[in-house]
């Protein structure tokens, strides 16, 4: 069978996550048909680039989203354009419509939420501190 699901690309302890078509079999990390997308949830707000056109083209090949991906293309919009593919609204429009959604979403800020954490003092430095 084959999945639409997330492929770990992240450094340890900061993931970001590709969007990929995989045959279940194969291991999260391991070998994958077509890369699809993209998603980094350490941005503010955050970052999902999607092949609308290939995604809908998985999609209505049979093609089963895992849970994650399954939300995110709910978010997306995706999941309904899927529906109105299949009732027989044309793709070309739903295309259309998915790239001005996407035009019309906010700017991604580049810094992580872990850019603007301050770290906070080790148990040393506050000893040092009340002595």
């Amino acid at each position: 069978m084959v999945r639409i699901r997330l492929r770990s690309v992240g450094a340890k302890n900061q993931p970001s996550y590709c969007i990929v078509v995989a045959d279940s079999p194969s291991p999260r990390d391991g070998r994958f048909i077509e890369k699809i997308g993209f998603y980094n949830p350490r941005t503010q707000p955050e970052t999902i680039v999607l092949d609308e056109g290939r995604a809908l083209h998985w999609l209505s090949n049979g093609a089963k989203p895992s849970e994650a991906v399954h939300r995110l293309l709910e978010t997306m919009g995706t999941i309904g354009r899927l529906e109105r593919l299949h009732a027989g609204e044309s793709l070309e429009t739903l295309l259309e419509e998915a790239e001005a959604e996407a035009a019309a979403r906010p700017a991604v800020d580049p810094r992580t939420r872990r850019d603007g954490e301050k770290k906070s003092p080790s148990r040393r430095a506050k000893d040092k501190a009340d002595a």
